[in-house]
């Protein structure tokens, strides 16, 4: 195999290796998954306003997330069900992630549960939360990923309703029967509704509102971030509401199509939040020019997902040691050109995007 230069070359990799069913599973969006494309293309459309001349010889990427200090601020958003990956599924990931010095998100519909990934060793680890329309699913497992040791919880709130992913359909999704949820099994699920089109539908959330947000507050001390924020309004709410930082997010382009990327939904969201709480950002980052990007537009940090499970498929493990240290190098690279020694350098005039006035040229001496 040609050595892997770059984190988009893994999907390739992943493509050959999986069975088609888990390839979609993992690769598609929703409906025409234009939103999917958007994803990455919209990054492209911002470009660079490097300054020189600036020592780079020594550059700090550490930062910390809600007190905790990590060596970068490239983080792994939850995905689902990663022994479909691997077999070694989200015990490979935890490892990779704690080598790298960075946080990993668990996803509640993992194959390994929150004691598992626990008994990988130390590291940082945020759970991702459904809420259930059974209230005392959410109390067990809220209890359990505390019990675990992690450190926050990763609130999804873009999903009343599973997002139509036509690729699911087709292949008639499930779960290989080798594999279970693991953070369900030995909880007390009372009637789950039974499952229908893709088959996952029957786990997903009841009806989730803000006064849910409220009441997981009085059921944990850990901090919770809502993910699936794009716009001002929710994330003056969600702030109303005691969140402890916003996950500006599309589900991965895996809900309702045409909602803008991102990179695009981002400086609107960090703009409402006035610096009152930390605002990440996930989907589509393949670079470290993404990762800067994001930065110079507010994010304190991002997280990646597809990268994870491709990278996982790939070469275990290895692949996502790799994954991680590629978009490091090549965002410590790119602050380097930029001029940047420290994130806390990195402002909103190292870029330029569509949206910006037209910066004022000097007149022509013609």
């Amino acid at each position: 195999m040609a050595e892997v230069t770059n984190v988009s070359e893994y999907q390739a990799i992943a493509k050959e290796k999986l069975p088609k069913m888990v390839y979609d599973y993992y690769a598609s969006g929703a409906e025409d998954q234009w939103t999917l494309a958007e994803n990455e293309n919209a990054f492209a459309r911002i470009l660079f306003r490097p300054r020189i001349l600036i020592d780079v010889s020594k550059i700090d990427m550490a930062t910390t997330v809600l007190g905790f200090k990590i060596s970068m601020p490239i983080m792994l958003a939850p995905t689902a069900m990663q022994k479909m990956a691997h077999p070694e599924g989200e015990y490979a990931t935890a490892r990779a992630a704690s080598a790298a010095g960075t946080i990993m998100t668990l996803s509640s519909w993992a194959t390994s549960s929150v004691e598992e990934v626990a008994s990988t060793g130390p590291g940082i680890r945020f759970f991702q939360l459904y809420v259930y329309k059974n209230r005392n699913v959410v109390a067990q497992l809220v209890r359990r990923a505390e019990k675990a040791g992690f450190k926050a919880i990763a609130l999804t709130v873009d999903t009343p309703r599973l997002g139509r992913r036509e690729a699911d359909i087709k292949n008639r999704f499930t779960l290989p029967p080798n594999l279970t949820l693991k953070n369900f099994e030995g909880l007390d699920l009372g009637k789950m509704d039974q499952a229908d089109d893709s088959g996952l539908a029957s786990y997903v959330a009841g009806l989730v509102s803000w006064k849910d947000v409220k009441w997981l507050q009085t059921i944990t001390s850990m901090p919770i971030l809502v993910k699936g924020v794009l716009t001002a309004e929710d994330t003056r709410i969600a702030i109303q509401n005691g969140a402890a930082g916003i996950i500006v997010s599309n589900h991965g382009a895996r809900q309702l199509d045409y909602v803008p990327s991102t990179i695009m939904a981002l400086e609107e969201v960090v703009k409402a939040a006035q610096g009152r709480v930390p605002v990440f950002l996930d989907g589509g980052v393949r670079r470290g020019t993404d990762v800067f990007k994001a930065l110079a537009l507010g994010a304190s940090g991002i997280f990646i997902g597809r990268p994870v499970v491709f990278s996982l498929a790939a070469e275990g493990e290895a692949g996502v040691r790799k994954v991680l240290q590629m978009l490091r190098d090549e965002f410590e690279l790119t602050m380097a050109l930029s001029g940047c020694r420290s994130l806390s350098e990195i402002t909103r005039n190292h870029i330029v995007t569509e949206w910006d006035a037209p910066r004022a040229l000097p007149a022509s001496r013609l």
